[in-house]
């Protein structure tokens, strides 16, 4: 439900500011703990667009590391992928009276590897927009869900009507799941959609180091051969001359913080993870929708795998809309443990303490 429309997000009275300089609005956040969206399919194929963070991105405002080269280049091979769809859009059509040349042969798709902020995602959202409709962008969770939404057979006929399909994040967690998108993407290449993707691992190493199941690595090497692969090296742009994270506030501020900032949630870290264990990761956007910032009291480690999981999707729906997080408890970096991020989840985990420490920098706009 819109807090707008929650009887208990109705601003208050004007009240002094605990800083004493300026009178503020008083209000009562609400908690995202009391929201179970429901999400048409509808709105899952509607919404397969770049999130808000890149829905203005191009090639020409990435801005390459001069000190790597990798970061130039895949700049170069985006922009020839994307002039080859924007060709193939306004191509002539096939006639009685003359062949067109056959597709080139050679992968069906783009795959851009690297560590976490290099811009990965701000290129292939790049290439999104630079593609001619019709196109899709998601997460490999999103696609998933899209799937187990629709149906696989009505996946492959909406999908395969697109010129493009983006897949951020690629991770491949369960050998069911690598059955699913690797026969789906095989279905889609057949009738003609192009693909790219980014992910933390090359093709022909995703899963590497988390099941070892011939049948699983059968469909990995059968998965990477769809793609040109593109290493782009460098340091994570989050961290490049900026200020360390802020360290957590108390639990005091946090309150009094969401007691001033429109569109508030504000909920204990243990009763928001024990809430995303009833709700769908797909449904983890709807859960924050028309959420302006994010107060979490008594943030501490994680301390299974299946939680930390969860919390990484929320991470990231978290991450692509912005939202400022304000916290108590332990600084995010040290949310997971040391075991899991040795484990096969690392990379996961790495990013999300990276978003999470990106948003918590970002809770002096409102803290």
């Amino acid at each position: 439900m819109p807090a707008a429309s929650r009887p208990d997000a109705i601003a208050t009275p004007v009240v002094p500011d605990p800083a004493g300089d300026r009178a503020v609005t008083a209000v009562t956040p609400f908690a995202l703990t009391d929201r179970r969206p429901v999400v048409p399919a509808e709105r899952l194929v509607a919404e397969m667009v770049p999130p808000p963070r890149f829905s203005d991105v191009s090639f020409g405002s990435y801005l390459p590391d001069r000190t790597q080269p990798s970061q130039y280049e895949a700049v170069q091979v985006l922009e020839e992928f994307a002039a080859g769809l924007n060709h193939a859009s306004t191509a002539p059509k096939r006639s009685w009276f003359r062949r067109t040349a056959p597709a080139p042969a050679g992968p069906s798709g783009v795959y851009l590897d690297g560590g976490y902020g290099v811009g990965k995602t701000h290129l292939l959202a790049s290439l999104w927009h630079a593609t001619p409709g019709p196109k899709a962008f998601g997460t490999f969770v999103e696609l998933t869900n899209l799937v187990g939404a629709l149906g696989f057979q009505q996946a492959v006929r909406t999908l395969s009507g697109h010129r493009l399909l983006c897949i951020d994040e690629f991770e491949l967690d369960d050998p069911g799941d690598t059955v699913l998108v690797s026969t789906l993407l095989g279905r889609l290449v057949e009738n003609g959609v192009k693909l790219a993707a980014t992910s933390n691992t090359l093709p022909d190493k995703l899963g590497e180091g988390r099941f070892a199941a011939t049948d699983f690595l059968r469909e990995i090497q059968g998965l990477a051969a769809h793609f040109r692969p593109l290493r782009i090296d460098g340091q994570d742009y989050r961290h490049r001359g900026l200020p360390e994270a802020p360290p957590p506030y108390t639990d005091e501020a946090v309150e009094a913080a969401a007691g001033r900032t429109p569109g508030a949630s504000l909920d204990s870290f243990d009763d928001l993870l024990k809430h995303l264990s009833v709700v769908h990761p797909s449904r983890y956007g709807a859960l924050l929708d028309d959420v302006g910032a994010v107060f979490l009291r008594g943030v501490k480690p994680v301390e299974d795998q299946s939680t930390a999981l969860r919390l990484v999707v929320l991470a990231d729906r978290m991450y692509d809309r912005e939202l400022p997080v304000t916290a108590s408890g332990v600084p995010f970096d040290q949310v997971f443990s040391a075991e899991m991020l040795r484990g096969g989840y690392r990379k996961k985990y790495l990013r999300a303490v990276s978003r999470l420490v990106a948003l918590a920098r970002d809770s002096a706009k409102v803290g």
